[in-house]
């Protein structure tokens, strides 16, 4: 194992999570949450980039409860890779609150989707941070070979990309005949040498096209924690996608197990202070994007 593994802290107690400041509603999802089981039940991948966090599903159950989330959508993380074994247990353990996003081989089989299908997984996430290095042509080929693969069942994909990688494939969103989600608010990084033009032209592009958006790991996008300055981003989001924004805590928050999920939950007060727009974000359009 490298030396630069992260070692993620241990998981908050849900009875000190805050409380989101407005009324929760009957169906609420947390549409991005992992979870982790023990290594010797399921295998992690060779080169890892963290050690295994807490993040069981009981952890996620007491965390859901805790903030009044009815339904969650269990996002399969590269730590497992393509073996999906935790994710599908999870579901079948959860029931019909419960859907999920998997990660597949290139070659994986009609049959094998189906059977994804069948446990409850609605998405493809495609790990572009993996093929960051390709050229834009062949990560257009992989995604437009994807939503083939998928289209029968109805399955959209979801980009788990590096924010560089989201501009440069801009042009293209428009033309991808299926809903797509982009993770983490589009993950354009200032550091990275992004600009606010990038982001309206993301903005734009989805739009015009099946683009969703989700509002996940702000302080992935805003690393000093100053959560402030996303607030127009977070605005023009739900201003040019009002049907197509989902909400996600991007829970057990690797490394920072010790992170208040409900804080970042209370972000919504402040940034979508209409009731109605809210509720379509946390219950209408997660129940229609996943199927619930």
């Amino acid at each position: 194992m490298s030396d630069d593994l992260l070692i993620p802290v241990p998981m908050r107690a849900p009875g000190t999570l805050s409380q989101p400041g407005f009324t929760m509603p009957a169906g609420a999802c947390d549409a991005h949450v992992h979870v982790f089981e023990a290594d010797a039940r399921y295998p992690r991948v060779a080169k890892p980039h963290y050690e295994l966090p807490d993040g069981t599903l009981a952890q996620l159950d007491a965390m859901t409860k805790a903030l009044s989330l009815d339904r969650f959508v269990v996002v399969q993380p590269s730590y497992y890779g393509t073996d999906n074994a935790c994710l599908l247990d999870a579901l079948e353990r959860a029931g019909e609150r419960a859907r999920g996003v998997a990660m597949v081989d290139d070659d994986v089989s009609d049959a094998e989707l189906g059977r994804l299908h069948e446990l409850g997984v609605r998405a493809l996430r495609l790990d572009l941070f993996l093929r960051a290095g390709r050229p834009i042509g062949e990560l257009v080929a992989y995604i437009q070979d994807s939503i083939e693969r998928t289209r029968a069942l109805g399955w959209h994909v979801q980009f788990y990309t590096p924010g560089r990688v989201v501009r440069d494939l801009v042009p293209y969103l428009g033309d991808l005949d299926a809903d797509f989600v982009i993770d983490h608010m589009g993950y354009m990084l200032e550091a990275d040498g992004l600009t606010r033009g990038d982001f309206d032209r993301l903005l734009q592009a989805c739009a015009a096209g099946r683009g969703w958006i989700k509002l996940s790991g702000p302080y992935r996008v805003a690393k000093d924690g100053n959560f402030a300055r996303l607030k127009p981003l977070a605005q023009a989001i739900v201003a040019a996608l009002p049907e197509r924004v989902i909400w996600g805590s991007d829970w057990p928050h690797i490394p920072e197990g010790d992170r208040d999920t409900g804080e970042l939950l209370a972000l919504l007060h402040d940034w979508v202070p209409d009731e109605a727009a809210r509720n379509r974000i946390l219950v209408d359009n997660p129940r229609r994007l996943f199927g619930f």
